[in-house]
């Protein structure tokens, strides 16, 4: 009542706002443990694990020869890397707080806020510890090279990008019906181990086959990468800017179903979770 309030210029408003994503950023990255470093070491462990198992798998199965020509345990990882960006994604935004949360009772905190800083954290772990085994792994067992690092990371961001435009769907849905979402939001992360296709080249898949998994972006990002990854590879049957466009699409209806919800979010919501 008897505060005296002062218009803020839009430069530090923005400012603000990017302190206020920061320390979300922080936040985020540190609910997963305590010590910041020993969230990173788990999940460069998860990312290892994941890629010891797939080539076990492949070694076992015999479907080295279905690989591109080249460094193998790399052709593995450009798989892998991709499908734990997206689906590490998915989950983040997935799970990050909506308009009904304690949260959003604190100014200037809003939704925009958390959804922002849920998906450059995960950006962030991912990227890190990919570089880390990259490196570890050109250091310590056989040089890497990669024919275009810089598309091979544009799709990695691609990978990205459609997994936050996917958890952005999951997150406006989940104050309606929060046991539904996450049971879909698993679902479709574990789905993704066979629909990413990242144990296949688009390229050998027979017609009838294919169509079983050009729909998924994420299969479409693998795909491309590897053109980006090995020289002896030409992606024909995949396409970047679908991929691109399914993200456009889905973050579009998604920020239209956050601004719904927004809109007739209750409190008392939250005594359903």
């Amino acid at each position: 009542m008897f505060k005296q309030h002062r218009k803020k210029s839009t430069l530090r408003t923005v400012i603000t706002i990017l302190e206020l994503i920061f320390h979300s950023i922080v936040r985020s990255i540190r609910s997963t443990h305590n010590n910041a470093f020993m969230a990173i070491a788990m999940n460069m462990l998860q990312t290892v694990i994941f890629v010891g198992a797939f080539y076990v798998m492949f070694t076992v199965l015999g479907l080295r020869g279905n690989a591109v020509r080249g460094d193998f345990l790399l052709y593995v990882m450009s798989g892998v890397f991709l499908f734990m960006v997206h689906i590490k994604s998915v989950g983040a935004v997935a799970k990050a707080e909506g308009p009904s949360s304690a949260m959003m009772q604190h100014a200037p905190m809003n939704t925009v806020v958390t959804i922002v800083a849920a998906a450059v954290g995960a950006l962030y772990m991912q990227t890190l510890t990919m570089l880390m085994i990259l490196f570890i792994y050109h250091v310590a067992f056989t040089p890497l090279y990669i024919l275009d690092p810089i598309g091979a990371y544009g799709m990695v961001i691609l990978a990205w990008f459609t997994g936050c435009a996917v958890g952005l769907i999951f997150m406006v849905l989940k104050p309606w019906n929060p046991t539904a979402v996450v049971i879909m939001t698993t679902l479709y992360q574990r789905a993704n181990m066979i629909a990413s296709g990242k144990m296949f080249l688009a390229n050998t898949l027979p017609g009838w086959m294919l169509s079983m998994f050009d729909w998924n972006p994420l299969f479409h990002a693998i795909d491309q990468s590897r053109g980006y990854v090995f020289v002896n590879y030409n992606p024909h049957y995949s396409s970047w800017e679908y991929a691109f466009w399914v993200g456009v699409v889905l973050t579009m209806i998604g920020l239209m179903g956050e601004f719904y919800t927004r809109q007739h979010v209750s409190v008392s919501w939250n005594a359903r979770r």
